[in-house]
């Protein structure tokens, strides 16, 4: 019996692990997609007379619709690219840098870890939910809204802005949404800290005594070994924190698309919407994963 090469092996366990996602592709998701694609180019209503849907073809009607007619799709489709390019590197470099801090040795390390995880709890669904719901956390979003105009962000903004005249106005309304939109970047950085963690540790302590032995500072550790051997994972957490982004449950877009096939059974309009966001999110998601790919470090 011929012996299998390594290379095989590696293949059939991978595609071993992946059977089951394909199995479960195959049976329950394939078929709603292609439904999905068809509503997107018909008028669905539903029949009183015949079981299910009908659909009726309208071509390209739905997505011209949405581009030219809808006053709040295209509106709500920039703010949430914009939220996309401003807020995923900032996830990204807060989540590096706190699994950097926590794969230090020091007393306690295990509770502050798992404080640090609770931003995994504060970030799903039921929790976003109450937020937005709770009476209490909107009188106070309506004070600091209302307080806006003496908020230190505002302050700092409006002194900066002096100093630097127009040239920096792009610059210090990007800080200003950092710092603004703080808590929600703390709050979607739970899992990506948890995976940078786990990579680090498994980063083999030798090539570091090796580095303090040729006399590497600190800075120089963290951008020739600790960066390069965490890279994988960098294009892991950017692709899970773009898709985190894209269905979170408070994004207005998607809460459009829902309403629109939920409370207005608009089901053509809303499949094509969906459509044109997905697209978008997938040519995003595939252009940045092929500049960040070329400078993943791959070590055996």
């Amino acid at each position: 019996m011929k012996k299998l090469r390594l290379h095989t092996k590696r293949a059939i366990t991978g595609y071993l692990f992946i059977l089951p996602f394909l199995i479960g592709f195959l049976l329950f998701i394939l078929s709603p997609l292609i439904t999905s694609v068809r509503m997107a180019f018909s008028d669905v209503s539903i029949s009183t007379t015949e079981a299910g849907f009908v659909l009726k073809d309208v071509g390209f009607d739905n997505f011209i619709r949405a581009f030219t007619i809808d006053p709040d799709f295209n509106r709500l489709l920039t703010e949430s690219c914009k939220d996309m390019l401003v807020n995923v590197p900032c996830i990204i470099i807060f989540s590096l840098i706190a699994a950097v801090l926590l794969n230090r040795r020091f007393p306690g390390r295990g509770f502050v870890r798992a404080i640090f995880f609770l931003p995994v709890i504060l970030n799903s669904g039921i929790v976003l939910g109450l937020e937005k719901s709770n009476a209490l956390l909107a009188g106070i979003e309506v004070l600091q809204s209302n307080a806006a105009d003496v908020s230190i962000t505002t302050t700092m903004e409006n002194l900066l802005l002096g100093a630097l005249g127009g040239v920096g106005e792009e610059i210090v309304s990007f800080v200003s949404d950092v710092v603004n939109n703080f808590y929600d970047i703390v709050t979607a950085s739970g899992i990506q800290t948890v995976i940078f963690l786990s990579a680090l540790q498994t980063i083999n302590t030798s090539v570091y005594e090796a580095a303090d032995i040729e006399g590497c500072s600190a800075w120089e550790k963290l951008w020739k070994i600790t960066i390069p051997m965490v890279s994988p994972m960098i294009l892991v957490n950017w692709i899970y924190t773009i898709i985190d982004r894209f269905l979170r449950s408070d994004n207005a877009l998607m809460e459009k698309i829902l309403t629109a096939a939920s409370a207005s059974m608009q089901y053509g309009y809303s499949s094509a919407m969906a459509w044109i966001y997905s697209i978008i999110m997938l040519l995003f998601i595939g252009l940045s994963s092929l500049i960040i790919s070329k400078v993943v470090y791959y070590y055996d």
